[in-house]
């Protein structure tokens, strides 16, 4: 039986040496404005944390808006904050084409943007703090490959079509997949990242592939979906069911060995190394438009 491992897939993004970030003083008070994609998915309510906490250090205010993946609700949110006058924004994008209008906003009011997770395509992206996101779907399709003794068919339940994060983690994963001549991937299909779904469509390709070996899902909302159609197909153990983020019920599901993997994202170091670059921006240190940071993540693996 293999123990549960944790395997460091990238490197924390290292700071100039010469950035001193210290608390602002009550004439240098700063407000910096928050939109994440959802408000109740439990990765972005620990990123928001996180942003919270460092911001508190810097003495630094945060004013947040909802966005709850409405495209148009996020766009509206980010001009609200450019009214209030913000200093710089955070924002994880929606969708990387799709929000572009706050981004040309920030733009022509002059307030730095930083996109934290999801990425934009936008010109107008001061910078993208994020993670390898190819690489981390090879490496989950390393893991799914070994388990599944490189055999047996595949199902891709990927995020939300306009989003390249969720791209890019599929993109890297069927990479490694082709490598295996007996490995077959039956589905792939786009989609909301709620548990509601993940069910649905587990249950679809089930139906359709009685004999499903693997089903890869693009956040543990999904997968927690999938696993319980799975449990109920009585392909408990049969069908792998892998996630990704490493919320508290992934995990816990990962230790009663329904859930086969997720990769334990830290979501709250995260909301801290966006408030960090943004300091950084404003502290008037060189930042590379659109250039990617690598956040430190860590996968979880179930024993088998």
């Amino acid at each position: 039986m293999i123990k549960p491992c944790m395997i460091a897939l990238a490197a924390a993004l290292m700071l100039p040496a010469a950035l001193a970030l210290t608390p602002a003083t009550a004439q240098q008070k700063i407000t910096i404005g928050v939109s994440l994609a959802q408000d109740d998915n439990p990765f972005y309510i620990a990123m928001l944390r996180g942003i919270r906490a460092r911001a508190q250090e810097l003495g630094w205010d945060v004013a947040t808006v909802s966005a709850n993946e409405d495209k148009l609700k996020q766009i509206n949110g980010v001009q609200d904050l450019i009214a209030r006058g913000v200093k710089g924004i955070l924002i994880s994008p929606i969708d990387a084409v799709g929000v572009n209008a706050a981004y040309d906003a920030a733009a022509a009011a002059k307030i730095p943007i930083v996109s934290v997770a999801r990425g934009s395509a936008s010109p107008n992206q001061t910078i993208h703090v994020a993670m390898d996101e190819k690489q981390i779907g090879r490496d989950i399709a390393e893991w799914t490959g070994r388990r599944l003794g490189g055999k047996g068919k595949v199902a891709l339940l990927m995020g939300p079509s306009g989003a390249p994060t969720f791209k890019n983690l599929g993109d890297g994963y069927s990479e490694v997949m082709a490598k295996y001549p007996g490995i077959q991937i039956v589905f792939r299909g786009d989609g909301p990242l709620t548990r509601e779904r993940g069910v649905k469509q587990a249950e679809d390709v089930l139906v359709a592939n009685p004999d499903l070996a693997a089903i890869y899902t693009a956040n543990d909302d999904v997968a927690l979906g999938a696993m319980q159609a799975v449990n109920a197909a009585n392909r408990k153990g049969k069908t792998l069911v892998t996630g990704m983020n490493g919320v508290p019920p992934a995990l816990r599901a990962v230790k009663e060995e329904n859930l086969a993997m997720t990769v334990e994202l830290n979501p709250v170091e995260w909301g801290r190394l966006g408030v960090d670059v943004l300091a950084a921006f404003l502290k008037g240190n060189k930042v590379e438009p659109r250039a990617s940071e690598t956040i430190g993540i860590l996968a979880a693996a179930a024993a088998s």
